[in-house]
């Protein structure tokens, strides 16, 4: 089945890529056509990624999950290079497909972006090891702390017995009502029955009773499940057993769980195949290899005396040694090489005097009009991409090894150890050919001074251009790199992360998914754009930039390493709309380290200069050494106070202020490490500062009506809650305009007690329960809304948007930014 699946995808994959070469050499004018081709492009790579993805979790083959391993990350790494390209065509981080959904005929579930399992699975040892590392800190600190080891407080002898008194009072109360009411009750049974003991009942009129009754609940009961049914055939209504787990999805979670422990156990039998077949290669083909590659080298030797009259210069070990010269190649064509570059030598001296003649011409040339160039500059084309080799070469591999391979006779799916014995002949190749070299650089000495009678002279160094420069700007570097101190350098990791854990800056993650983060798609995106209407983006668009901006890079270091780098994020929205969850979410999802370096949380730590530069040293070093990391500041506009509140002076929330952008040129595309800023006041801050540190704003909008409907239905279940036709969830949802997902859990909290969740059989729930608990909280007001908008559109992206959307075109927008920048430099 997976194979299958594979076989699929690759053919997907390749139709794609050649697809992709040719619209890369087409230059595009349209703005409208380009978007419609990147996001073509974006979605179809999303479909393949799904694939591919779930290919590689299940399938079982080592060597096959190898080269899927290498196309997935590919597949990543084009997916956010698309993304980019989108985000400076149209100036906005949120984009939206509707149209192409529908032409390609696909849901807007499927746009989803899944977060590769393999990113914990491959590390889970590790994480599991520094969640105990972390807890038995924690454990330490926590111990130390008097006063906090007995929560509870004791009560004197006589209060605990006055109380147990009344509990067993009441006790007995309630059993002596309970007994008094069934004797009242029985007497009133037998009054009645003497009172109507004397009438003589009519037994055909007490049958038709009966009857009509039994009559009217059959056919009231037969009716509603007639409308129950229609309902459900109609997609109104969930099907009866839509919330209970099915037993094939049971089945297959098994199956998933064998295939785990199946891929484990054939992952260790191919890396011990791989270390064995190479040691046998070395004993049964080592001596046959070493001279071979002797004698083609000595035969070369002889081939450039008889030819040249001289015995040629052996390349160096840097330049590649004799894998320079016979890379598939045979000794008479590396002789025609020899010939062929004596020639070339004697071309490019009588070349170098035509190039004067062509220096003339070309002063010439530039003082003609521009059009032409500017006709060629205005048309648009695609940036070149870094992962596109990488897809070809793997689409290359797949084509000659498994496209037409027979496994008939693989069944369990075993390693291949021809392909083994292949792959580390190669390798044996290389390092016999390293010691072979050696050998044959000290025979053609010999030989030289033999046969020629030649004294070799050491090789002339090649003279490096600009060297007295050069060496002059490396002392400036180092004299720079002087003034900086490591003042972590006589420390292990293990103590600085202890002290981290111990002083509350390295923090644990809750355990939240980012699939915890619910909501629903934006389905008129397209449209309202279409009417030069800027559409508030959904929930679900924030979930997915999310996991393009955070988790994919932290998660594959191939993808972070070449990918569009972003090392800095800002989350700016409301209270309440999850902006702290998404945080928790990017490092569970990633198994990162979670370092909380929030104004309020840092006040009083690390005092003075000194202790500040200490601190952002131990928390880079420990970052970098244990990456994946995520640097949280909360409530990060603190930082960047345009004027502190008098009660906040003695934090110094200003602390971080210069040092941020010091942090972030420290970071490298090697570096895993996300800083993430989440702000519920963003128009508090001094904007430019503010702009400089953060390099993706995202805005989280509080939830429309479509995200409230799933909200409420979820959480209510979630909590215990039973949804029936009695509780009208498209009311909640009207009703709860303005208030974010916070006030929805708050409110279910509030009304779904133990108590409530069993009483739901005689009592079910009403929409009125969660409304009255809704009224005690205050909303976010459409004019806290606007004010995020309009801080928005003064932000570097807000700025572009709007020049783009007044009538200047993003080519315009760019320019003017670029001027802008440069007037300021010039200043």
């Amino acid at each position: 089945m997976y194979n299958k699946m594979w076989h699929q995808t690759q053919e997907a994959l390749n139709s794609l890529l050649d697809k992709e070469s040719q619209k890369m050499k087409e230059p595009q004018r349209n703005q409208v056509l380009i978007f419609q081709m990147l996001a073509t492009f974006y979605i179809k790579y999303v479909q393949i990624f799904r694939s591919l993805e779930t290919v590689y979790d299940q399938m079982v083959h080592p060597q096959k999950r190898t080269l899927i391993r290498r196309i997935l990350d590919g597949v990543m790494g084009r997916i956010l290079e698309l993304k980019n390209e989108m985000v400076e065509l149209e100036l906005t981080e949120f984009h939206y497909f509707d149209d192409i959904l529908q032409d390609l005929k696909l849901a807007p579930q499927q746009l989803d972006i899944p977060i590769p399992k393999y990113f914990l699975k491959e590390k889970l040892e590790v994480i599991k090891g520094r969640e105990k590392i972390l807890a038995q800190i924690l454990a330490s600190v926590e111990s130390g702390v008097p006063g906090e080891r007995s929560a509870v407080k004791s009560i004197p002898l006589e209060q605990a017995v006055k109380l147990i008194q009344v509990a067993e009072r009441a006790r007995q109360g309630r059993l002596r009502a309970m007994f008094m009411k069934q004797i009242f009750l029985q007497e009133y049974r037998i009054r009645q029955a003497r009172l109507l003991g004397e009438k003589v009942a009519d037994t055909g009129l007490a049958a038709l009773r009966i009857q009509k009754v039994w009559r009217g609940f059959h056919q009231s009961k037969k009716t509603e499940r007639e409308r129950e049914e229609e309902m459900v055939f109609l997609g109104m209504n969930p099907p009866p057993l839509f919330n209970q787990v099915s037993p094939t999805i049971i089945q297959a979670e098994k199956v998933a769980c064998l295939r785990s422990e199946v891929q484990v156990k054939h992952e260790e039998d191919y890396r011990e195949a791989v270390a064995s077949i190479k040691d046998d290669l070395q004993l049964t083909e080592g001596l046959d290899i070493k001279e071979s590659l002797q004698d083609q080298i000595r035969h070369w030797f002889i081939e450039c005396r008889n030819l040249t009259g001289t015995f040629p210069e052996f390349p160096n070990a840097e330049e590649g040694g004799s894998a320079l010269l016979f890379s598939n190649k045979t000794p008479q064509q590396v002789i025609d090489d020899i010939i062929a570059s004596q020639e070339e030598e004697e071309k490019n001296k009588k070349k170098k005097k035509k190039k004067k003649e062509k220096k003339a011409k070309k002063v010439k040339e530039k003082k003609e009009p521009k059009d032409k160039i500017k006709e060629e500059d205005e048309a648009w084309r695609m940036s070149p991409s870094v992962f596109l080799p990488t897809m070809e070469e793997g689409n290359s591999i797949y084509k000659d090894l498994w496209k037409n391979k027979d496994e008939s006779r693989n069944f369990p799916q075993d390693f291949d150890p021809e392909m083994i014995k292949e792959e580390k002949r190669k390798e044996l190749e290389v390092e016999i050919r390293e010691q072979v070299d050696e050998l044959m650089r000290q025979e053609l000495k010999n030989l030289k001074l033999a046969v020629n009678r030649e004294k070799e002279l050491p090789p002339k160094t090649p003279k490096k251009k600009g060297g007295k420069n050069k060496q002059k700007e490396k002392k400036g570097k180092k004299g720079k790199k002087g003034k900086f101190k490591d003042l972590t350098g006589d420390r292990a990791i293990e103590s600085l992360y202890k002290e981290l854990v111990q002083e509350g800056l390295l923090v644990p993650a809750p355990r939240v998914s980012l699939s915890d983060y619910i909501g629903e798609y934006s389905y008129l995106g397209t449209t309202l754009r279409r009417g030069s209407i800027e559409p508030m983006p959904s929930l679900l668009d924030v979930r997915q930039l999310v996991t393009l901006y955070g988790i994919l890079p932290l998660g594959s270091e191939a993808v972070h390493e070449k990918a569009p780098l972003v090392k800095s994020l800002l989350l700016a929205g409301p209270s309440g709309v999850g902006k702290k969850m998404l945080v928790h979410a990017i490092c569970n999802e990633t198994g990162a380290n979670l370092f909380n370096l929030s104004a309020a949380n840092i006040a009083g730590k690390y005092p003075g200069r000194g202790g500040l530069d200490l601190m952002l040293q131990m928390v880079l070093k420990v970052a970098r050494q244990l990456q994946p990391s995520v640097v949280w500041i909360g409530d990060t506009e603190k930082t960047f106070y345009k004027k502190v509140p008098s009660s906040e002076r003695m934090m110094e929330p200003k602390r971080l202020k210069k040092q941020l952008p010091k942090l972030l040129k420290l970071l490298k595309p090697s570096d895993r490490v996300l800083i993430v800023g989440t702000t519920r006041r963003p128009f508090d801050a001094e904007l430019q500062p503010f702009c400089r540190v953060y390099q993706k704003i995202l805005l989280v909008p509080r939830p429309d009506y479509a995200s409230r409907y799933v909200l409420w239905k979820h959480f209510i279940q979630r909590h215990g809650g039973v949804v029936t036709n009695t509780l009208n969830i498209s009311c909640l949802a009207k009703v709860a305009d303005g208030f974010t997902q916070g006030h929805i859990v708050r409110a279910v909290k509030g009304v779904l007690t133990e108590r409530r969740v069993r009483q739901q059989s005689q009592k079910p729930l009403v929409a009125l329960e969660f409304i009255a608990a809704l009224s005690c909280m205050d909303p976010v007001y459409q004019e806290e809304e606007d004010s995020f908008k309009n801080w928005y559109a003064k932000t570097p992206m807000g700025r572009k948007r709007a020049l783009a959307l007044m009538g200047g075109s993003s080519g315009k927008a760019k320019e003017k930014g670029k001027k802008e920048k440069k007037g300021k430099k010039k200043k």
